[in-house]
């Protein structure tokens, strides 16, 4: 085969290849996260991430067209650090791809270029030896092998050909690869990403599982329009989004400020969330006058998609058919919470906490940057504090974070539900002074130490302890401390290592694994070992972790 230029239709088949190849191989990439329990699992957070590109590249485009689609369905659908960064490789093919009908070699190749350079810069510090280097070193070798007689099947051969390369070398640059026996996750997933995208440019087509079948219980109700009678006035307004693409006859592209855009928009109505890619600007504002939105949006650009709905229709749906409960309207408070948690008991002690939403925490899946939109839509608040509990999690709100303009949304850096439930029951925002606030926070954090217990999900030697898979691990700042074939005794041994005879308070959170009697006997030992350390046990429920132990 030869193939010289790359259309929307081919990249758009390369996009849902590249999600088969790696729902085929997600397993193999689950096992290689370096810690060895099932947590926020890199294969299943990248495939979700890639699926929800392959699902947004439907119907016809050209190049650039296409490649804005991957993107915008990756970046609300990442999930993980993985996932953000994957996104925004992305999003930067999407800009190298911005305008084109179709690429040529070289300009294929110069969109992998503006890849590097996009996922780079969604990391604070990058560090060599993951899915960066990977990505780096297979676009170098591919790019500087380009020549005239160059074609998309040898570009990529070249391409994936590095990567497994660059992907072998993970571990000379990373320590604790060598250390755990493993290549990078996050460089593996990419990897099969990259081999199923050269399959469809040689025409072999993999398989991969479309969205599941809605049962009658998921599918969205049938609105009763009598709930909104003639003699009713409109309280809540309409629900209003639509997919704006600019154009040049109406405005200057180049130069369209999307936070002037914004700002009218939030003059205009509430709860907005308006972000560009490309020349199409995303929209969704609730407003009593969707002509005022329509008219001003017009001013720069053509409708590619629109939706209207009248909430006061939803409002009256005994059940609405998402993830968080949406109240009537209020005045804004000043300080908003949503925090991240998996476990009934934990979601509830959140709650007591002032939490006004718990994003489900998942198990082998982290939050998407949507589930993050939909949730800071329904904390009706000036400033919002966001509480990720999870390291793997951070990366995600933060992308949320950038995209949502409704609020002032603020990220709190916790790792864990230790950090997260002491600086949350400490919390005081009565001076209203948010950088002070979040400067007290961090400093409660500093102060915490969050042990956990996990069946092992495969044998591993780190940090000094063998480890035998479906033996329980405790371990605390992804550092193993004990492996036992016993839950409470890997807890007990734990806490010793912890040093608990030091600390205050100690919380006990049992998980969804353990029985009524383990925690009971593991409490009362705790007690009769730790006299002058307050113990408090809660039921959490949690997946993954049998037990977490927070201190304080």
């Amino acid at each position: 085969m030869s193939t010289q230029s790359l259309s929307g239709a081919l990249f758009a088949e390369m996009v849902k290849n590249g999600a088969a190849g790696l729902y085929a191989n997600r397993s193999i990439v689950n096992d290689l996260n370096v810690f060895p329990i099932p947590d926020g699992d890199t294969g299943d957070n990248m495939y979700m991430t890639v699926e929800s590109g392959a699902s947004a590249v439907g119907g016809e485009g050209n190049l650039g067209e296409m490649a804005h689609k991957a993107a915008q369905g990756m970046l609300m659908g990442a999930r993980g650090n993985s996932g953000v960064i994957l996104s925004r490789i992305f999003a930067g093919l999407a800009k190298g791809f911005d305008g084109v009908e179709e690429a040529d070699i070289a300009g294929v190749a110069a969109a992998f270029s503006s890849a590097v350079k996009e996922a780079y810069g969604a990391v604070a510090v990058p560090v060599e030896g993951t899915i960066l280097t990977v990505l780096k070193d297979g676009v170098a070798v591919a790019n500087s092998k380009v020549t005239a007689d160059s074609t998309l099947e040898t570009y990529f051969d070249d391409f994936t050909e590095e990567l497994r390369l660059s992907l072998d070398r993970t571990p000379e640059l990373l320590d604790v690869l060598k250390e755990a026996g493993v290549v990078d996750s996050g460089g593996a997933g990419f990897v099969y990403i990259a081999e199923g995208m050269r399959d469809a440019v040689y025409g072999i087509s993999g398989d991969a599982p479309g969205a599941a079948p809605v049962s009658s219980s998921q599918a969205a109700k049938k609105i009763d329009v009598d709930t909104f009678t003639s003699d009713m006035q409109l309280e809540f307004g309409y629900c209003t989004e639509f997919l704006l693409r600019l154009q040049k006859s109406k405005c200057d592209v180049d130069a369209f400020d999307v936070s002037a855009f914004t700002e009218k928009l939030n003059s205009i109505g509430n709860s907005v969330v308006c972000f560009r890619d490309g020349t199409v600007v995303k929209v969704h504002v609730h407003t009593m006058t969707p002509g005022e939105i329509l008219d001003f949006g017009q001013q720069y650009g053509e409708f590619l998609t629109l939706k209207i709905e009248n909430m006061m229709l939803q409002h009256h749906e005994a059940t609405i058919q998402n993830r968080f409960s949406v109240a009537p309207p209020k005045p804004k408070k000043d300080y908003g919470i949503v925090a991240v948690a998996s476990g009934d008991g934990i979601k509830q002690v959140f709650t007591s906490l002032g939490t006004d939403c718990v994003v489900d925490g998942g198990q082998s899946m982290n939050p998407s940057t949507k589930d993050f939109i939909e949730a800071f839509e329904s904390v009706n608040a000036k400033t919002i504090l966001v509480y990720p509990n999870n390291g793997n999690v951070i990366m995600t709100a933060k992308q949320a974070a950038e995209i949502y303009t409704d609020a002032d949304v603020r990220v709190i850096p916790s790792r864990t539900i230790g950090e997260g439930y002491a600086s949350l029951s400490m919390l005081d925002t009565s001076s209203g002074d948010t950088d002070n606030i979040i400067e007290k926070v961090d400093e409660i954090i500093a102060g915490v130490v969050t042990g956990m217990v996990s069946r092992a999900s495969r044998d591993a030697d780190m940090d000094g302890v063998v480890v035998r898979k479906d033996d329980y691990i405790g371990f605390a700042d992804d550092k193993i401390y004990v492996d036992s074939p016993d839950k409470c005794e890997a807890l007990l041994g734990l806490a010793e290592k912890l040093d608990s005879a030091e600390r205050d308070v100690m919380l006990l959170i049992c998980g969804r694994d353990t029985t009524e009697e383990e925690a009971q006997g593991v409490y009362e030992e705790l007690v009769k070992r730790y006299k002058r350390t307050e113990v408090i046990m809660i039921d959490g429920g949690q997946p993954i972790h049998d037990f977490v132990l927070i201190l304080e």
